[in-house]
């Protein structure tokens, strides 16, 4: 049964062929860049978090599981709390110079943003 999902179509133009088929694009899984690839990016952040500070861990190339497993690494590393999405891990306070030595150890390129 072929999938009605309009979102899949958008920018395809009628067609009167009653045996046309619809081609959908497949979205591959982001492949993980090994560490030594990886150029992460941390820094200190409070915006629209009610003044607390949290330390921002962006620019990693993977996929959403590798993500939480590097997120879940840091967090018991630094022993707090915080989350893995959108392609950024936050970690509750400010732990840069620890999450940069954890990452270093963990054989990542890591710089420090201000």
């Amino acid at each position: 049964m072929p999938s009605n999902d309009w979102k899949n179509r958008l920018g395809v133009v009628y067609s009167t062929n009653p045996d046309f088929g619809y081609e959908e694009q497949q979205r591959d899984a982001a492949a993980t860049l090994p560490p030594p690839q990886q150029n992460l990016r941390v820094q200190l952040d409070r915006k629209q978090r009610g003044g607390k500070q949290v330390t921002l861990i962006s620019g990693f190339v993977g996929s959403a599981g590798d993500l939480e497993e590097l997120g879940r690494m840091l967090k018991k590393g630094c022993g707090v709390g915080g989350a893995a999405k959108n392609g950024e891990i936050i970690v509750q306070g400010d732990h840069r110079n620890k999450v940069m030595n954890l990452l270093t150890e963990a054989g990542y390129k890591v710089k420090m943003r201000a």
